[in-house]
């Protein structure tokens, strides 16, 4: 009895200060995860993270002592069921992630097992014989006689994901040396400085949470501006827009300061300002006399050329 109370006070320990070292924890599924593939993903993550397993019944007490002191705690909580464990770490979540989905190993259907994808028999020669025929026809399988050989003829969906691999399904995949799931840790929940997410959140570019931020903020100073109530988002188009209006009175009456005068004074003498306009039009103007005079005098130099050409034709 003393034993397995010791063990679970050191268990309760070493869980406590991981909480306190690392901010950031995922929440990993490990069905059908061997113990190779949990050694080659310990090593993996040596330098930047820990993995720790337990019995669901000594985390949930673990964790329900420690919300006293950190109530953050209890959102882990409601993801501690199944076949889980706990990677702490505080390096990059998105390339921690990407070491720990990456120990994958390949499997072959087994009868009574979920299968996690659909699964697909692909046409092509199988090199069976024909007496083998009758087991494809039990299934649905499309195919035809070739060389003496079995041949299916079109890619077929054997099993839909979710389902249960029937017994003929497994029979019929091993037959062709198909091994069509992958098995490795699979991520359902992060944890970060206490708030939990799902890994899909790790997948939002930073360019994507730019473009909402600035949406929202478009947004609050569209309604504010209709509605007439003053934000931060919006104070800087109501300055904007007053003093466009007081511009406007200040244009219509005699009410004047003297950033104004010279708009005023345009508005009031537009000639008076039309001689400081680019002079590139009344340049071409003056020039065109000049142009249409040379234009005359080729046209007289080309007839003349004409005429001598013509007298010892």
């Amino acid at each position: 009895m003393g034993g397995k109370t010791g063990n679970k006070a050191g268990y309760f320990d070493k869980l406590k200060g991981l909480l306190e070292e690392y901010k950031s924890i995922f929440i990993v599924t490990v069905d059908n995860v061997s113990s190779q593939q949990m050694h080659n993903i310990r090593r993996s993550l040596r330098s930047n993270a820990v993995v720790l397993m337990g019995k669901n019944t000594m985390v949930r007490r673990a964790l329900r002592t420690f919300i006293a002191d950190n109530p953050e705690y209890e959102r882990l909580l409601p993801h501690v069921k199944g076949n889980v464990g706990f990677i702490f770490t505080n390096a990059d979540l998105n390339e921690t992630r990407k070491t720990i989905l990456a120990e994958k190993v390949s499997a072959p259907a087994r009868a009574g097992a979920v299968a996690p994808v659909d699964v697909y028999v692909p046409a092509g020669n199988t090199g069976m014989e024909p007496g083998k025929t009758s087991f494809f026809q039990a299934l649905n399988v499309p195919t035809k006689i070739a060389r003496g050989t079995i041949e299916i003829t079109s890619d077929l969906k054997l099993v839909e994901k979710d389902a249960k691999v029937g017994a003929s399904e497994a029979t019929l995949l091993n037959m062709l040396n198909i091994s069509p799931f992958t098995y490795g840790m699979g991520i359902a929940q992060v944890y970060d400085q206490g708030q939990t997410f799902p890994p899909s959140v790790l997948d939002i570019e930073e360019s994507q949470l730019l473009a909402a931020f600035t949406a929202a903020i478009n947004t609050i100073a569209t309604i504010s501006l209709a509605v007439g109530y003053p934000t931060l988002p919006s104070i800087m188009h109501s300055l904007v827009n007053g003093y466009k209006k007081v511009l406007s009175v200040a244009i219509e009456t005699d009410f004047s300061w003297p950033e104004i005068e010279e708009l005023k004074d345009r508005i009031s003498n537009p000639d008076a300002y039309a001689a400081a306009a680019p002079t590139t039009e009344a340049t071409t103007t003056e020039d065109a006399p000049a142009v249409k005079e040379a234009e005359k005098e080729e046209e007289k130099e080309e007839s003349e050329d004409e005429g001598f050409g013509g007298l010892f034709d």
